[in-house]
């Protein structure tokens, strides 16, 4: 079984298989490589990929808004549940298998999406390279909002069919003055 062969490989390194926390981690990858390979999906893991890298380039690019980004958020569902009930992943799982290993990052692409869409729309300014359309000067420059974004947020994962959840640490400034950025 796929179990067994991939405890053989690992158990001729110098990890430590018998921590709880590591049976638990290597039940779920091997479940998850079960899954891909004998999946009897139609669409493959390239198009899946593009599907993401449009959504991603329309709707949370340089210059973003919270109706795009509202949307994205919806699309990235769809395309999530689309991957897990449609990917297919051709070839075995005991050899080298490119279409596996793609799977696999695809799949953790699409959680990082809907991370960054999270993130994208929670944090109302703009600020360097991420624009937010409804938050501009008059001039049409980024605008800030030091007064509630001088924070780092930090998403902690909840699940495949959970949204992430979000921690804030709020950022102390001693030795450097925050004022609004002008590129013109």
């Amino acid at each position: 079984t796929i179990g067994t062969y991939l405890s053989d490989k690992i158990n001729k390194s110098n990890i430590d298989t018998s921590h709880e926390a590591f049976e638990k981690s290597e039940a779920s990858v091997l479940e998850t490589i079960n899954y891909f390979v004998s999946n009897k999906g139609n669409t493959s893991v390239d198009v899946l990929h593009r599907d993401l890298g449009k959504i991603m380039w329309e709707y949370c690019g340089m210059s973003r808004n919270e109706s795009g980004l509202k949307k994205a958020l919806n699309e990235l569902k769809n395309l999530k549940e689309i991957f897990w009930k449609d990917v297919k992943v051709p070839g075995k799982f005991d050899s080298l298998n490119l279409e596996l290993e793609k799977a696999g990052r695809v799949a953790d692409l699409i959680e990082l999406g809907e991370v960054m869409v999270h993130d994208a729309l929670r944090r109302e300014e703009s600020c360097g390279a991420h624009f937010r359309e409804e938050h501009q000067s008059d001039e049409g420059e980024a605008l800030r909002n030091d007064d509630d974004f001088t924070n780092v947020f930090a998403w902690a994962y909840q699940g495949l069919e959970s949204d992430p959840k979000l921690n804030i640490e709020k950022l102390i400034f001693k030795n450097v003055s925050l004022t609004q950025r002008s590129y013109k």
